[in-house]
């Protein structure tokens, strides 16, 4: 399945912004979903994740209650929101696809390109 990212941009210290993972196919349905940050020199972070359902969803601590990650199978979407932006939630987002219940990326087998978030202090 190919995934596309998007919604990425510059926002105050404060501010929101809604990310959005577009996947080509309906077998998207199959399979658990992450959303995972990286800044340079850093490896890649654990963001979010919900299960293929949608019915159950993790999140890493850093973002819990300012961050909420949601799914619609039958528009093959997965979306992002973040609220209450901080300086450090400054990175590359990437969605990715999984047959596994997995908060490392070494588990997910597809990954979207990519999308810049800037959140300026």
């Amino acid at each position: 399945v190919q995934l596309q990212a998007s919604g990425g941009g510059l926002v105050q210290a404060g501010g929101s912004l809604r990310l959005s993972c577009a996947a080509s196919e309906r077998t998207f349905s199959n399979y658990f979903m992450g959303w995972f940050r990286q800044t340079p020199g850093k490896e890649r972070e654990f963001v979010a994740a919900i299960s293929s359902s949608g019915s159950s969803t993790y999140y890493a601590d850093s973002v819990k209650g300012r961050l909420t990650i949601s799914r619609n199978n039958a528009k093959n979407t997965m979306t992002l929101q973040m609220n209450s932006l901080k300086p450090e939630d400054t990175a590359v987002y990437f969605c990715a696809g999984s047959t596994d219940v997995a908060r490392s990326p070494n588990s997910y087998r597809y990954w979207g390109q990519g999308t810049q978030v800037t959140v300026s202090s």
